[in-house]
């Protein structure tokens, strides 16, 4: 704004006699004299601009009650600020002051004081006469100490002192007896005056981030906190008196050095949040179930190995955190935990609840309690032995030796073709039978693509290798089993036929591979080490982790029951009349469990299918078996991979298989074995049998965008399955091969081609919209790694220099080396065939999503115009506030504002969201334990917003709805429109009210710059 603009604004509003002028925002450098002449104002906006100093001119307002002056550049006041003895509220923070005069003592009827973000490192003894203070924010500045004056505010209500460097409080801080919040976080206290116990009426008080080691006993005599933050000291106990706080509701202690908890905290009966996390809490004791009130406990990062029994008893508990501690099991109590919604595990030794109910989440690991809680529970000593191996190495012979040590071996013994299950039982030393499931698979190549479906953790392998041969790849195996199993121990079994001897690396393949127990000779024609053999797996079988867990003991009931049964698969229905046979009640429970049995790989339900799942298929090679046999087919290996819906009838020609075809085919499809041809209904593809040979095709190599994909250890079978997920896109259905495909899509073309000796996929895409193709290639095939826990590989992102350019063969940048330098703020790097520097923002944005809208043309402008509302559900009234605040600012701004509340019903709500994000220049987040913990938000909305705000295209502003761990997310890089120290939850109605007129002004400040 010109001086001259400015200059007509106040003669304006000098002739219209005006009380409230906003010269926010504007820009302003200085102030002329005429501001003096607004006689009848009464309130002053002048925050966000630039100004260095005050005209002495100010002091003639004097009338003015509130002067708006933050987020400037002010030094210092002038002493005509004195002159404004009306003045009720002064806001200065975000500016430059190292020093307050004297005279301000003079403002005695300030009510509101705000110098936060400054500069001072002492006040002025005069401050004592500003009797009818209330608010005083003095946080973040440099205040080594308070003067003894401070005690004469006694109308002080809330006092902000917390990121300054006092090592010590006056006693007068004791005078201050109307003080209801008082902040002194991320101070250098090391004890408290005794003088503290005289605050009364405190409600919340922050010690957080200082250096205590104990606290006084007086503490207890603060009888009316609320609110007690105690967080990041070095406390390594809490004084008895500390129960005396009787209507304490939140206490923080994390980040301190607690063994344990004085068995008086269980007094605190109002309490709704502990926050324990990272001490050194080794066990909890049983009064904790006293805490009945208790909606949030924080108890991640400590030394629990075990939980009490009587946690069952905090019934309104809410959000219950235990990660990274040496918890081995759950008490069933936990089952009792109904009102919960949030339950984090991570990091712990868990073997009960088993792994495959706590992938599930939290409703499953309580049902999974209840059950156990509402009966009897019994052990399950039953594992999978999975024995692997080139063809004709010996695995058959091996897995019947195992079974029958007497198994005489056959001279020509069938190679089995897909996979074999056989019972191997023995008796333990408490006299339970332990039941080995052993899997014995076929070696071919065609069978090598399917083993991401079989090959489970929690279970023993065994790698049998053939030593006359010396045709197995330790390598490829050793590297599939660590890659799907979970670290699941392995023992490689060498098969030394007519005595001939190999040796292997044993010393390098332990270092490479830590589930690489132990290397056992045989000659199982001889039977020379076999009783070892036998003796090695049950040493391991019986030791994995999930052996001998306690299961309900309907659970155990059913799985028998199972098991006895002689039928492929039954029906949905008889498979519930089963459960209800033998005790199970509730449906969900019924599906619990064929889910845990079917992740388990004992028997097979899909329930995500809503054909398949009614069906449960008790013997899994039921189902292989049939699919092997399309596989194995020659006519179907003759007509390379095709075969129709009517050829089924002569390939599962077997009564077994008659009744079930169309859910074998869908079997078939859901292993991604094959699928169907989109414009010829009936027709089906095995990408397996497809042909080497790449077809002609031509292929536009100008202005391509490239990816590779290059992997440490390559898997068989992704590029088969990216094939199926792929396959309605397949140009004209015939250009796809067995290691390629071109696909046709947004008049756009794609190459995808796997060159498995390299370990790489490369992706090339030409055509009008290119990148919206390559960001779906993209996310197919990672979804396809993810799959795959642990695999290992690089994204190569291609260079943009003039010589790389249009070139086939560029030279390639590690994608998330990228990302890295974008993160720390580094925007060039140099392509090491030119020389020539590239801007990083640029490489990422050519070829990788930016986007979460995939259907905006990328010739298409996305134009940003609106604010983007992201909250968790938990905070609806919250939510509701802030339309609230934000309704006059949409009618007089034309403010384009969008939540989820505005999505119709029966709208395509993904959609709705993406369109939404895509056309947001602000997000506004409103934070809190809720939020933080959201997987959608996390997975869905964050990452679009923290991408668009680093491509400066939107403004990130959160708003800190109650304390949360913010600072563990990239949240903590960007500006809060409220301190993070004084969540709006700890607000009285009044300081709420207008800490929401603030954002909201900071909002539309935001939306209109």
């Amino acid at each position: 704004m010109t001086n001259e603009e400015l200059l007509q604004i106040i003669e304006k509003a000098v002739r219209g006699k005006v009380t409230e002028l906003d010269l926010s925002l504007k820009g302003l450098t200085s102030l002329p004299p005429e501001i003096g002449q607004l006689a009848n104002l009464q309130t002053l906006y002048l925050y966000n601009n630039q100004l260095s100093s005050l005209p002495p001119e100010i002091g003639q307002l004097t009338n003015l009650q509130t002067l708006y002056l933050y987020s400037n550049q002010l030094s210092s006041l002038p002493p005509e600020i004195v002159q404004l003895t009306n003045l009720q509220t002064l806001y200065l923070g975000s500016n430059q002051l190292s020093s307050l005069p004297p005279e301000i003592g003079q403002l005695t009827n300030l009510q509101i004081l705000y110098l936060y973000n400054n500069q001072l490192s002492s006040l002025p003894p005069e401050i004592g006469q500003l009797t009818n203070l209330q608010t005083l924010y003095l946080y973040n500045n440099q205040l080594s100490s308070l003067p003894p004056e401070i005690g004469q505010l006694t109308n002080l209500q809330t006092l902000y002192l917390y990121n300054n460097q006092l090592s010590s409080l006056p006693p007068e801080i004791g005078q201050l007896t109307n003080l209801q919040t008082l902040y002194l976080s991320s101070n250098q206290l090391s004890s408290l005056p005794p003088e503290i116990v005289q605050l009364t009426n405190l409600q919340s008080l922050n010690l957080s981030s200082n250096q205590l080691s104990s606290l006084p006993p007086e503490i207890g005599q603060l009888t009316n906190l609320q609110t007690l933050y105690l967080s990041s000291n070095q406390l390594s106990s809490l004084p008895p008196e500390i129960v005396q706080l009787t209507n304490l509701q939140t206490l923080y202690l994390y980040n301190n050095q607690l063994s344990s908890l004085p068995p008086e905290i269980v007094q605190l009966t109002n309490l709704q949040s502990l926050y324990l996390y990272n001490n050194q809490l080794s066990s909890l004791s049983p009064e904790i179930g006293q805490l009945t009130n208790l909606q949030t406990l924080y108890l991640s990062s400590n030394q629990l190995s075990n939980l009490p029994p009587e946690i069952g008893q905090l019934t309104n508990l809410q959000t219950l955190y235990l990660s990274s501690n040496q918890l081995s099991n759950l008490p069933p109590e936990i089952g009792q935990l109904t009102n919960l919604q949030t339950l984090h595990l991570e990091n712990n030794p868990l073997e009960s609840p088993p792994p495959e109910i706590i992938t599930k989440g939290f409703k499953a690991i309580l049902d999974f309690c209840r059950q156990q809680l509402e009966q009897e529970t019994d052990r399950l000593y039953e594992a999978k032995l999975l024995i692997i191996g080139e063809g004709g190495a010996g695995k058959t012979t091996l897995a019947k030796k195992i079974q029958d040590n007497k198994y005489t071996l056959q001279q020509d013994e069938n190679t089995t073709v897909g996979i074999d299950v056989i019972q191997w039982k023995f008796l333990l030393d408490n006299n339970r039978e332990f039941q080995v499931n052993i899997w014995d698979f076929g070696g071919q190549e065609i069978y090598h693509a399917t083993h991401q479906f079989f090959l489970t953790k929690r279970s023993l392998y065994a790698l049998v290798a053939d030593t006359r041969k010396e045709d197995t790849d330790f390598y490829y195996w050793l590297n599939v089993v660590e890659l799907l199993s979970g670290n699941s121990p392995l023992l490689i079994v060498k098969n030394e036929k007519q005595e001939r001897k190999r040796e292997i690396n044993e010393r390098e393949l332990r270092r490479e591979f830590t589930n690489f127990k132990e290397t056992l000779t045989t000659n199982l024609a001889t039977d020379r080490g076999l009783s070892e053999i036998l003796n090695k797996i049950k040493h391991y079988i019986t030791n994995l982790p999930h052996v001998g867990i306690e299961l309900p003991k309907t659970w155990v009931k059913v799985r028998e029951a199972l098991e006895g049964d002689s039928r492929e698969y039954i029906s949905l229905e008889e498979y519930m009349n089963i459960c209800q046979k033998h005790g199970f009640t509730k449906q969900e429970d019924k599906l619990q469990l064929s889910g845990y049995l079917h992740d388990l790989g004992v028997c097979l339900h899909f329930q995500d299918d809503d054909f398949l799942i009614k069906t449960v298929i008790l013997k899994p090679t039921w189902g292989t078996d049939a699919a092997y046999k399309v596989l194995d087919n020659p006519q179907v290996i003759e007509k390379l991979g095709q075969f129709e819906r009517n050829d089924l009838a002569n390939i599962w020609h077997e009564d077994k298989y008659a009744d079930m075809r169309p859910e074998l085919l869908r079997l078939m499809m859901k292993f991604k074995l094959s699928y169907e041809i989109p414009s010829r209904p009936g027709t089906y593809i095995a990408p397996q049998l497809l042909s080497v040979n790449q077809p002609d095709f031509n292929w536009d190599e100008s202005n391509n965008l490239i990816l590779r994909y290059k992997y440490d250890f390559m898997p068989k079978g992704i590029l088969t399955r990216f094939i199926v997920e792929m396959h309605s896109d397949i140009e004209q259905q015939t250009l796809v091969w067995k290691t390629g495909v071109v696909l046709a899509k947004y008049e756009s073309r794609a190459e995808v081609i796997e060159y498995y000796n390299q370990r790489e996929i490369q992706v090339r895409v030409a055509g009008k919209r290119k990148k919206e193709l390559l960001v779906v290639i993209n996310n197919e095939l990672e979804k396809i790694h993810k799959s795959y826990e642990r695999l290992q590989y690089q994204t190569l992102v291609p260079c943009n220099c003039k010589s790389c350019n249009d070139s086939q063969s560029p030279h390639f940048y590690n994608r998330d080396v990228l990302y890295k330098f974008r993160d720390n703020n580094r925007y060039q790097i140099q392509c090491q065939d030119s020389g020539d520097m590239v801007d990083v923002r640029r490489l990422i944005d050519d070829v990788l999503p930016t986007q979460p809208n995939l259907e905006i043309p990328m010739s298409e402008p996305v134009i940003r115009n609106q604010v983007f509302i992201s909250y968790s559900h938990q905070d609806q009234e919250w939510l509701t506030k802030l339309q609230k605040h934000l309704k006059p600012m949409i009618r007089n701004q034309k403010l384009l504002v969008w939540d989820d509340t505005k999505i119709q019903p029966g709208a395509k709500w993904r959609e709705e969201i993406e369109n939404a994000l895509t056309a947001a220049k602000v997000a506004v987040l409103l934070v809190s334990p809720d939020f933080l913990a959201s997987d959608f938000i996390a997975d869905n909305e964050l990452p679009p917003l923290l991408d668009a705000a680093e491509a400066k295209g939107l403004t990130i502003i959160w708003i800190p709805l109650s304390s949360s761990g913010y600072d563990e997310t990239e949240i903590e890089k960007y500006q809060s429109a409220h301190p993070p120290n004084q969540p709006l939850d700890s607000l009285n109605s009044a300081q709420e009210n207008k800490a929401w007129v603030d954002i909201c002004k900071k909002i539309k400040a935001a939306v209109l710059g």
